[in-house]
């Protein structure tokens, strides 16, 4: 191969083929090699073009995005397997070791600025121009937009493509706090993993991030790793600070609640109920005015007014309605999780350097929905109000800080087609979070679940192993930054490849996820290993079952009613 300086790195460039012409649109080129090892989907290549403007050539880098063969042996040659490809290819006038010509086509992203970001000239290479691989180094400086260690960086992999390493990614932080981030993976192809590297690289000294999770099955509990670990302290005296919320820790105060939120919570509920319980709501705003704390009582006060009407006769009665509904009033008040004075506050949940997990496993899906619907509500309102000055020092609501809230799950609390409490409130935050410091990361194992409006708003996103047609076609209109060569990826990829695109990074890339610093908490059960370790005890209990009086007297034995005689 021949070699020449990079006047980008000054390191010695690779050259691996030559430019044959343009491609299907005016951002491609196509060159020959004969190079199959290294001109893998993805891998990143450049050319040199000489400006008036500049005295040093300008390095064109560009992605591969496809090959084919365009001169082989025949291919009556591989029908016969007696026949030797090699003795063959030494009479027909092939190279023994290359006997194979690749057509590469490459898209351009232009060249590098680090003010600007990468540039597209527009300078097309000409027929006959060598192109050479881009060297590590370069990768380093260009791909990402922070360096690994700096403050606002998270160094979660490395390039796929380059091995040992070599090419770290590091990803810019604020861009994925303020513009929004999703992950979007199949199951088992590691995207709580991912997210939990992430979380890990947030809490490092170099970024001190406050941080929130809202965990239905369980999986962030070994984040508490965190404390008094090595890898997250620093010669000032940080350390993580990591709070676990079980499902008794989690309570929300019931004035928090609006109309919807409380509807959600009660059982079927008539029109008539819900328009008695809609002017319930303004009565209580109007009684309240600035004092926005009421408890149930006062709102069942307020539903015995609003179904309060004067007969014909001058007589004040109450409707039927309301009886029922303080009825379901009532027994939504014994909720363990709503509260009439305890409450989760936003200066409570958030702080730098601290990341709170709010385990709901236990907590069924429509509490789920208010839950986080609430704390979301309560978290914006929060920023926005001490953006603007409103909530002083003291205030639980005082959140001088940007914050960045992870959820698990997202397509169960912004379903595609279906209603749900979070959906309002998390396109609310997801267009308009970005100026008061609000970020929002979704996790998804099935994207085309998710709502379009709230996928699309999400800037960096993560594409992991996605085999579903439905999910890989949602992607191509929800998630644009990736590009359709990469997309054509998702199936290929492994557990813990994936594709990195958005605000986040200069460009898209393959990269292979680093191993966690703490251990993982949604690790798939081995279930031939469990029977293996469980057989011999579940034996020894059989056979005591049947030693027993009982069974010696002849009485016939039951399980749940079913006879094991």
């Amino acid at each position: 191969m021949v070699k020449a300086g990079n006047a980008l790195s000054g390191a010695p460039s690779q050259v691996i083929g030559t430019v044959k012409g343009p491609g299907e649109n005016g951002n491609q080129y196509v060159f020959i090699t004969s190079d199959n090892r290294q001109v893998k989907i993805g891998e990143f290549v450049y050319y040199e073009v000489s400006t008036p403007s500049s005295d040093e050539p300008l390095e064109i880098l560009g992605k591969i995005s496809d090959r084919r063969l365009s001169d082989h042996l025949p291919d009556r040659m591989f029908a016969d397997a007696e026949i030797s490809p090699e003795a063959i290819a030494a009479i027909v006038g092939f190279s023994h070791s290359n006997p194979e010509i690749y057509e590469v086509t490459v898209d351009v992203i232009g060249y590098f600025n680090p003010a600007l970001g990468f540039i597209n000239p527009r300078l097309t290479p000409n027929p006959g121009a060598r192109v050479s691989i881009t060297d590590d180094e370069t990768l380093k400086r260009v791909v990402n937009k922070k360096q690994p260690g700096e403050v606002g960086s998270a160094q979660v992999g490395s390039l796929l493509l380059r091995p040992g390493g070599a090419v770290p990614v590091a990803l810019d932080v604020k861009e994925l706090v303020s513009t929004h981030m999703a992950i979007l993976a199949g199951t088992g192809s590691g995207k709580s993993y991912t997210a939990g590297v992430l979380i890990e690289e947030f809490l490092q000294p170099y970024n001190r991030a406050a941080v929130l999770i809202f965990d239905p099955h369980g999986e962030y509990g070994t984040l508490a790793e965190m404390r008094g670990h090595k890898a997250f302290q620093s010669a000032d005296g940080y350390a993580p600070d990591v709070r676990i919320l079980t499902p008794d820790d989690i309570t929300i105060r019931i004035s928090s609640l609006d109309y919807h939120d409380v509807l959600t919570l009660l059982p079927e509920m008539s029109d008539r109920q819900q328009s008695i319980l809609n002017k319930a709501f303004r009565i209580l705003k109007r009684h309240r005015k600035g004092d926005y704390r009421w408890n149930v009582d006062d709102l069942i006060a307020a539903v015995n007014e609003a179904d309060t009407a004067e007969d014909d006769e001058g007589n004040i009665k109450i409707g039927s309605s309301a009886p029922a509904i303080e009825w379901k009033l009532e027994r939504f008040a014994n909720s363990p999780y709503f509260h009439q004075t305890n409450h989760m506050a936003p200066g409570d949940l958030f702080e730098p350097g601290r990341v709170t997990v709010l385990q709901m496993n236990e907590i069924s899906q429509e509490e789920q929905q208010v839950i986080c619907a609430a704390v979301l509500r309560q978290s914006y309102l929060a920023r926005m109000n001490t953006a603007k000055e409103k909530n002083s020092p003291g205030d639980e609501n005082y959140l001088p800080y940007p914050v960045f809230t992870l959820i698990e799950e997202a397509h169960r609390f912004a379903p595609a087609k279906e209603p749900a409490r979070c959906k309002a409130i998390l396109r609310t935050i997801l267009s308009e979070g970005r100026k008061f410091g609000l970020g929002v990361g979704l996790i998804t194992q099935r994207p085309g679940k998710l709502d379009s409006d709230v996928l699309s708003q999400c800037m960096s996103q993560f594409l992991m192993r996605i085999v579903n047609p439905v999910d890989q076609e949602s992607l191509k209109y929800g998630v644009e930054a990736a590009g359709r060569d990469l997309l054509k990826e998702l199936p290929a990829l492994t557990k813990g490849q994936v594709i990195i695109s958005g605000a986040c990074v200069n460009t898209p890339v393959l990269c292979q996820v680093r191993q966690r610093l703490t251990k993982h908490g949604g690790e798939t059960l081995n279930a031939p290993t469990e029977w293996q370790k469980h057989f011999h005890v579940s034996r020894v209990r059989s056979q005591t079952i049947e030693r027993s009086p009982v069974a010696a007297k002849g009485k016939t034995r039951t399980l749940r009613g079913i006879s094991l005689e």
